[in-house]
Order: C-alpha cells, then sequence, then structure tokens
C-alpha cells in the first residue's frame, strides 16, 4: 500500500502560512531532502488553498531556478481536496476529489505506485492526520519565531495524536529536518 507523506516548512512556534516571508534561509540539506521527498513521489494531494495559489504560478515557469519543481509539479497526477471548487482542469494533470476525502485517499493509496506527497496545504494535513489517513509527516523547523496573525499547524483544539520520531537532522542553517509517523 501507498503511503501519504507532507513536508512543510515551519517556524519554531509551529506557523506554517506564507513560509515565504519568515524562512530566512533554504540550505542545501533542504534542498536534498526534498530531492528525496519528491523522488519518492508519483502523486500529488493538494488543498484548495495551495492549488489555488500554485496553479496561476508552476504551469507558467520554463526556466530559471524553479524549472526543476515546476516540471515535476506540472508533470505529476495531481488530486485537490476541496468542497468548493467546481473544476481544476485550468491546470493540465490535476483532478477534483469529488466525495468522500478519505474514501479518495485511501483509494488513491490501494493504487500501484510512489508515494503520495502533500504540498503545501496545512488545512489539508490536518485533516488527514485526524482521519489517521497520512502515514508520515516531515517538518523543517526553521528557528525562528514567525508571530502572532500567521497560521499554525495545530490549533489548540487539535485532539492528541502520538507521533514517533522517524528522523532527524540539523542543517547549516539551524533548520531541524524532523521526520515522524502517526503511531497506529
Amino acid at each position: 500500500m501507498r503511503k501519504v507523506v507532507s513536508g512543510l516548512f515551519m517556524s519554531v512556534d509551529g506557523v506554517v502560512e506564507s513560509p515565504e516571508r519568515w524562512q530566512f534561509a533554504f540550505d542545501e540539506e533542504m534542498g536534498a531532502a526534498m530531492n528525496a521527498a519528491l523522488e519518492a513521489a508519483d502523486t500529488v494531494l493538494l488543498g484548495r488553498v495551495t492549488y489555488s495559489e500554485w496553479v496561476g504560478y508552476w504551469p507558467k515557469v520554463t526556466s530559471g531556478e524553479d524549472v526543476g519543481f515546476a516540471n515535476w509539479i506540472n508533470n505529476t497526477p495531481k488530486y485537490v481536496a476541496s468542497t468548493t471548487l467546481d473544476s481544476v482542469e485550468e491546470w493540465p494533470n490535476s483532478t477534483l476529489i469529488k466525495g468522500d476525502l478519505a474514501t479518495a485517499v485511501n483509494q488513491l493509496k490501494a493504487t500501484e505506485g510512489q508515494n503520495i506527497s502533500i504540498s503545501g496545504s496545512p488545512t489539508l494535513v490536518r485533516s488527514l492526520l485526524d482521519q489517521d489517513l497520512l502515514d508520515e509527516l516531515m517538518l523543517m523547523i526553521h528557528p525562528v519565531i514567525a508571530g502572532q496573525g500567521r497560521k499554525k499547524l495545530f490549533a489548540d483544539d487539535t485532539p492528541f495524536k502520538r507521533l514517533e520520531l522517524v528522523s532527524s537532522q540539523q542543517t547549516t542553517s539551524g533548520t531541524l529536518i524532523a521526520t515522524y509517523r502517526p503511531v497506529r
């Protein structure tokens, strides 16, 4: 069975929203961890907000430093979890998940292939973790306090969930790459 994995940039105070506003460094070790995650995945899950932000950018990237990820994300099958979008046809290789999210994710997990990666989409990550559908959570914890007014990965009323640390690495910029799996 395939695994659903997520990788998120996070501040020490738990903020995951708009990392481009508080992430001060992106080092070689973070790049290597992200590349390894992409190489292990052949399908992407996106939430509505991430899809809406990315559809206006990634399909237009044809050169420059972002072209490697652009080629990967544009050519990889994408499944978009949304109850408000009517269509995701604007971005090739995108499919709108209709109906129950858990059913759709379990059907994807039962197919042949590599990992199913969640890019961005912290609301989707929380939902999948709550429904016991997330298999691995990689957090790149930056040594910065992002402060108030930004969304954190977990709200104060998030239910108790045990995780086990699978691996950890400190990078040259002081970022901690920590990978967790839910204890089932």
